[in-house]
């Protein structure tokens, strides 16, 4: 008979000291429930203006951000050696989570996806891929005419236009 020994849950993010600096994470994050609460322009705006406050005091911008009615896909970028965009991304969690409980009963997944960037093609890549989401999901025809997809310290379509897709 086999020893029943309890799950060991192990925390699958790198070490805090790896979100600190001039990086970019790229972050997915999902309704527990999966219910479709970004389906709302009110929610939307309001969770991006939270995004821009959190990014900010962190000394963090936000190169793309996109609500999906289920999910958030954001990438997050320091901007000087003391930029926190661990602590970017666990403000916004905390204070939005609050948001959600109190006005919709939803709350965010315990945990989420996050990915450090390490390469500028990378970076292209990935801000191509958040932008396009809706595109690929048949929202919309253009992402641009997407109402939830954004930037915070960057012009979207400028940024788009000086990337180099391969």
């Amino acid at each position: 008979m086999k020893d029943s020994k309890p799950v060991k849950h192990t925390h699958h993010h790198l070490p805090r000291a790896c979100y600190v600096g001039e990086i970019c994470v790229a972050i997915t994050m999902r309704v527990e429930d999966g219910s479709p609460i970004f389906s709302k322009s009110d929610i939307g705006a309001t969770f991006a203006d939270i995004l821009r406050e959190c990014a900010l005091r962190n000394d963090c911008l936000i190169p793309v951000y996109c609500f999906m009615p289920k999910h958030l896909h954001v990438l997050i970028k320091g901007t000087k050696e003391s930029s926190d965009t661990w602590r970017t991304i666990t403000q916004f969690k905390q204070r939005t989570g609050y948001w959600l409980s109190k006005h919709t009963g939803a709350r965010w997944q315990r945990n989420f996806f996050d990915r450090i960037l390490r390469r500028d093609d990378v970076l292209s890549r990935q801000v191509w891929y958040i932008v396009n989401n809706p595109v690929r999901r048949g929202m919309v025809e253009k992402w641009e005419d997407y109402p939830y997809t954004g930037s915070i310290g960057f012009d979207l379509k400028e940024l788009l236009g000086d990337l180099q897709i391969s």
